[in-house]
């Protein structure tokens, strides 16, 4: 009888031979887990990053095929403000998205971390979001210091700090290690990690720079979908 209280995809699974070996409880027990499980896949969120421009038509249909957030670029490894992001972050919004983060990939070489993290916020003045990402990757954009680079990224964080900012950090484990060392500099913020698995899913996490956990996973990088070119996140 207890069967009949199941939802209907549940049931076929109950069927099989091991439900057939297990004493009442035990077959519950499977089913509680078996339950949990999907309730973790249906609350699981997608999203998209994106580095170019994308419409609010585009984000409308991304919006229609399951991604609910979006991370906008808003600052160039080469030293300036996205001259998109105030339109894109906008966009989004119109479209549908349920969350906007923006990004900054900071310029190590063009110096001087608080007036990069400053212009960023002065450049998105009267647009609305939720986190400042810290972009960290490329060894080339950096120093062969990992002393100097931590210090870079401690002033990054200071003056996102005194902005008001929300602050996160977008990086790996390959990236991070040969650019930060040792350093946990970033560790006191959510991590937003890449792995190009195509599974959304923090399964495969290994902690590292003082992260003992994950908050998005990048699983798929440079894709497009709805004419915006995407990379793919989740979140459980």
């Amino acid at each position: 009888k207890w069967t009949t209280m199941l939802p209907y995809s549940i049931y076929p699974l109950v069927k099989k031979k091991i439900f057939t070996q297990l004493s009442p409880p035990q077959k519950m027990n499977k089913i509680i887990l078996l339950l949990a499980a999907l309730v973790q896949v249906t609350l699981a969120t997608h999203g998209v990053d994106l580095s170019a421009p994308c419409s609010a038509d585009g984000f409308k249909c991304l919006k229609s095929k399951g991604y609910s957030y979006a991370i906008v670029r808003a600052y160039q490894s080469f030293g300036q403000p996205d001259p998109n992001a105030p339109a894109s972050v906008k966009h989004a919004w119109d479209g549908g998205m349920s969350d906007v983060d923006v990004y900054m990939f900071p310029c190590y070489k063009c110096g001087d971390a608080a007036s990069q993290v400053k212009s960023t916020v002065d450049h998105l003045k009267g647009s609305k979001y939720g986190m400042l990402w810290f972009d960290i990757e490329g060894t080339q954009y950096w120093s062969g210091s990992q002393d100097d680079n931590a210090a870079f990224m401690s002033d990054l964080i200071k003056e996102a700090k005194s902005l008001g900012q929300k602050i996160g950090i977008y990086t790996s484990a390959s990236q991070w290690d040969p650019i930060m060392g040792k350093s946990k500099v970033g560790a006191d913020y959510p991590l937003w990690y890449a792995h190009y698995d195509d599974s959304p899913s923090f399964s495969d996490f290994e902690e590292f720079g003082g992260w003992k956990k994950p908050s998005i996973k990048q699983y798929e990088g440079s894709t497009s979908s709805c004419g915006c070119g995407i990379d793919l996140n989740w979140y459980p």
